[in-house]
């Protein structure tokens, strides 16, 4: 892991499964959550689930993880499983991050407190490289003077940075 991997976020991870025009706006500080009422109902979610746990775990500035079990499972909330692709890979950074770091024998989870639903998670060797790929995609797509062309997906309506892209 070299220093300008270490700048890549665990939101900017999942960003980059999600959209690359939001990854570098997002980059670029044009930021569009704070009146986005999906954004709020995820943020008063993560207050309110699993309450008892200590939650938001910073590790260099670089990934928050919501909480770790004592039996060494990294949790993430999420509100629905809409994204779930791009989820799967932001706690697989997190795992990956953790072991370039020395910390082994984690295993991860998806909590949808909503849906009383889980998802494990589990980082394989196989997934290292993808990693290392998509972090060197991240530096691609950030480094560009501007966001790239738009892609229209079904998850376009809902996006804080709707308004953005299409007005």
């Amino acid at each position: 892991m070299n220093d300008d991997e270490l700048r890549v976020t665990g939101l900017m991870f999942y960003y980059y499964w999600v959209c690359d025009r939001k990854l570098w706006y997002f980059y670029n500080s044009i930021c569009m959550e704070q009146n986005n009422d999906n954004v709020a109902l995820g943020k008063l979610l993560d207050e309110k689930a699993y309450a008892n746990e200590e939650k938001h775990i910073n590790i260099d500035n670089v990934i928050n993880i919501d909480f770790i079990e004592k039996e060494k499972v990294l949790h993430e909330i999420k509100k629905s499983r809409k994204i779930e692709e791009a989820s799967v890979w932001q706690v697989k950074y997190y795992l990956y991050y953790l072991k370039k770091k020395g910390v082994y024998g984690l295993s991860g989870r998806i909590d949808y407190p909503l849906l009383k639903q889980t998802k494990i998670v589990e980082l394989i060797d196989s997934d290292e490289r993808i990693i290392e790929e998509v972090l060197d995609n991240i530096q691609k797509i950030i480094s560009e003077p501007k966001p790239r062309n738009l892609c229209k997906k079904a998850i376009c309506k809902k996006c804080s940075y709707y308004d953005l892209c299409y007005i």
